[in-house]
């Protein structure tokens, strides 16, 4: 018993010291990728605002997708003659494509927080090495509003990407739904969903202006 303990310690161990040593070479890699660009002029602010824009537009392709899949569920309800199984496929595919613009937005939100931190981080560091007391007060403030520009950014990200979950979740019970009752019963039943899955598809979009209209702002503010 005792050894199945000591056996279970060393894996832990050794887990936590590969994932230790992935983090450092990430962070390396990382390092190494904003120093190669800094040589070429193009800094780490420069980087933020392209993936804000980047993740901006990831957004923007998500609710139109998520608008699709509604679209296409829609079609299912007013379903009249024809091949279900069609219909149901072309739905499936719109899951699958929904499912993946959520995921390139999550990749995108956790590149802007990559190279947020690098930012932030070397801008501390720089306000230490003023001697110019105006100077130094000037870019710790201005330090101080980016980042509160940022949180707010960020926290609009994040929480559409989390309304992008239930949506998720009610497209997937749809799709399974179907998958085995492709039948007249089985489309009436998915249409007493329809209007709440259409709501918070609404919702969504709502969240996903509203953290587009954030990201813009900060663009605007990084770029001046």
């Amino acid at each position: 018993m005792h050894d199945f303990k000591l056996i279970d310690k060393d894996i832990i161990m050794k887990r936590n010291f590969l994932f230790a040593l992935t983090l450092v070479a990430l962070v390396g890699c990382q390092s190494a990728y904003y120093g190669a660009m800094e040589k070429v002029g193009i800094h780490k602010r420069d980087i933020l605002v392209d993936r804000v824009e980047d993740t901006r537009d990831a957004q923007n392709e998500a609710q139109q997708q998520f608008n699709s899949a509604l679209e296409e569920l829609s079609a299912l309800i007013n379903f009249n003659g024809g091949e279900l199984e069609t219909i149901y496929n072309n739905l499936n595919d719109q899951y699958v494509a929904s499912t993946e613009a959520k995921e390139l937005v999550s990749k995108r939100i956790d590149n802007v927080e990559s190279v947020a931190q690098a930012l932030f981080s070397e801008w501390e560091d720089e306000i230490d090495q003023y001697s110019n007391a105006t100077f130094k007060r000037n870019s710790s403030k201005q330090l101080s509003d980016t980042k509160r520009l940022y949180a707010r950014m960020l926290r609009s990200m994040h929480q559409s990407e989390k309304k992008m979950d239930p949506v998720l979740a009610a497209l997937n019970d749809n799709v399974l739904y179907l998958k085995h009752n492709l039948n007249a019963n089985a489309v009436n039943a998915i249409e007493v969903e329809f209007k709440q899955l259409k709501q918070e598809i609404a919702t969504l979009i709502k969240e996903v202006n509203q953290s587009i209209a954030e990201s813009n702002k900060f663009i605007e503010t990084l770029s001046k």
